[in-house]
């Protein structure tokens, strides 16, 4: 074996104890049978595939940041679109209010407005991700492209934020004073 001289020798040991207490042992009994037997840096199989997968969890860790960003200016942006039809609609509320719609209506009016684009949206986004699931398959550890329970909380997620986006300029447009709104302009 000696003769050989291969390039890394890799010695795997499962054991029930603790693995940092089991490698004192083991070490000694390599030195034991060979003294000048040179033995390198011990690792636990958790250290193995940490240090084997860290890139990976790296890039997918930069993906989330990205994805939380995109989610951050997506919502800004319902928010804004939301907000500005409702200022611009600030006549339209106010005479609705005036001749005795409820706030409730009101309220359900606006965020049905705002939350169409959203499943719109949405409902494209689960299409693509359907199709275009299938030329990352390889990239995907333990998660389907299809998984159903993933594309759920994804959808529901979004539309929660949707819906929050849309419901800020909602409650302002129907707790403004309908005289005041009236006489807007």
């Amino acid at each position: 074996y000696w003769h050989v001289v291969p390039g890394r020798v890799a010695v795997v040991v499962r054991t029930t104890a603790d693995p940092h207490t089991a490698a004192g042992a083991l070490r000694a009994a390599l030195r034991s049978e060979d003294a000048q037997l040179p033995i390198q840096a011990m690792r636990t199989m958790e250290e193995v595939v940490d240090r084997s997968v860290a890139q990976r969890r790296f890039q997918l860790t930069l993906m989330v940041v990205f994805a939380a960003s995109a989610l951050l200016v997506a919502s800004l942006g319902i928010y804004g679109v939301v907000s500005y039809s409702v200022a611009r609609r600030r006549n339209e509320i106010g005479i609705r209010m005036a001749l005795g719609a409820q706030r409730s209506q009101l309220l359900g009016l606006v965020i049905r407005q705002g939350m169409a684009p959203v499943v719109l949206g949405l409902a494209a986004g689960v299409a693509v991700a359907l199709f275009l699931g299938r030329l990352i398959r390889g990239l995907l550890f333990e998660v389907q492209p299809t998984d159903p329970f993933m594309i759920a909380g994804v959808a529901a997620v979004l539309l929660v934020v949707g819906a929050m986006a849309c419901l800020i300029p909602a409650r302002r447009a129907v707790g403004a004073d309908a005289v005041a709104a009236l006489r807007f302009e």
